[in-house]
């Protein structure tokens, strides 16, 4: 934007740049006279052309340029041509004030229909001339905010674009999920408060008996929070594979994010690893809400293995805890967009809530134990607008197809 401004020891404005094109030798003296403080202070700068050629001439040699005071009638080159030509040339980010004689109305016209913004008569009378200036330097000052102001909006919708297509390339959208095993079922679902979310889950398998899965939730939203997501997707998944204990898949994740984590974001994650043969499932959590278990007869929390998130204290020590799944018992892993949803009362969801849902409510199937769990915190939100992103997993064990 071509704003430039001026700054002494007490304070900063912007400066007004101003082309005066008019024959009149003695117009010069005068308005250097009249704007004398203005100049001396800083706040306008004056150039002066003798007719429209030169001022052409000069328009494209003045970046800056805000206002344009042009005289109707003038020599080689005269103000209406003068304001064609402009128009020719695409305009520009000045606005031009036209000089006329008091009465001629229709030279008027045809300068305001070419693109003069307003107008002054002569003689000029100099506080009218100031009160002019002033309107049209707030009215290009405006113009040059708001193209300023939709360009950022552009360059925002942009990389949330690029966020968007990351995040969705991260998350595993393919369901049933490795419909060929029969030892387990899980679904999961992701609903963003922004067109960027601060989510994601991930599962995937670990050698042939181990199914790994992880539930997160980034701070902060956009490309940054994008960006953060797909390398802690990364990380965690990398080492992951390699066979690496849940605990210590946390502490190599956020010791990467703490030395490269220019954004100064963290993560929340859980993850967590169950053994399809025997049930067992091992698992860490760095600072996320714990899943709950649910079996045959109520839902209740897992143990709590309390870790702090990742990206804060590279030299964080995480813990992780197993828990034996019978045949028929799910785990329900969320995010806390789910039980910090509020309705029009200014209530959350609740864990409490959600509890309660998990053992009175009891779907056939994992999907519908998602789509179930969301219609609840929807119904106790009514027409609230939702606030924070909610992600919901759900894993049920079925028991081992070698028994």
């Amino acid at each position: 934007m071509n704003i430039t401004y001026f700054s002494t020891g007490e304070g900063t404005w912007i400066v007004t740049h101003l082309l005066v094109v008019d024959d009149e030798p003695d117009l010069e003296l005068l308005i250097r006279q009249r704007f004398r403080r203005k100049i001396r202070e800083g706040e306008y700068e004056f150039a002066f052309a003798a007719n429209g050629k030169e001022a052409l001439g000069m328009v494209e040699r003045m970046p800056h340029l805000d206002v344009v005071l042009c005289d109707i009638n003038m020599p080689v080159m005269d103000g209406l041509t003068f304001l064609s030509r402009v128009a020719e040339r695409g305009g520009g980010d000045f606005k031009t004030i036209i000089v006329s004689a008091y009465g001629d109305m229709q030279n008027i016209r045809t300068a305001m229909n070419r693109g003069a913004f307003d107008f002054v008569t002569k003689p000029i009378d100099f506080e009218d001339l100031e009160l002019t200036i002033e309107k049209t330097a707030r009215q290009v000052l405006t113009l040059r905010e708001a193209r300023e102001t939709d360009q950022k909006l552009q360059i925002l919708h942009r990389e949330l674009e690029v966020a968007n297509r990351v995040q969705q390339e991260i998350i595993p959208k393919h369901f049933p999920a490795f419909p060929e095993h029969q030892e387990f079922s899980l679904f999961a679902a992701m609903h963003s408060a922004s067109s960027v979310g601060g989510d994601f889950y991930d599962f995937f398998k670990i050698g042939d008996h181990a199914l790994g899965v992880a539930v997160a939730d980034v701070s902060g939203k956009g490309v940054p929070a994008a960006l953060i997501m797909a390398a802690s997707r990364s990380l965690l998944k990398s080492q992951a594979l390699q066979g690496t204990a849940p605990a210590e898949c946390l502490a190599q994740v956020n010791r990467s994010l703490c030395s490269e984590n220019l954004s100064s974001m963290f993560v929340s994650l859980f993850y967590g690893v169950l053994d399809i043969r025997s049930g067992a499932f091992t698992y860490s959590s760095a600072g996320h809400n714990p899943p709950f278990k649910i079996d045959r007869e109520a839902a209740a929390h897992l143990d709590p293995v309390k870790g702090t998130v990742l990206g804060v204290d590279a030299g964080f020590t995480y813990r992780e805890n197993t828990v034996t799944l019978h045949p028929g018992e799910r785990l329900l892993i969320y995010t806390d967009g789910i039980v910090e949803a509020f309705n029009q009362e200014r209530e959350e969801y609740s864990d409490a809530r959600l509890q309660q849902l998990l053992t009175e409510d009891r779907p056939p199937g994992v999907e519908a134990l998602v789509s179930r769990v969301l219609e609840d915190v929807r119904s106790h939100a009514g027409g609230m607008v939702q606030s924070d992103d909610m992600t919901v997993l759900a894993l049920e064990y079925h028991g081992s197809t070698n028994e």
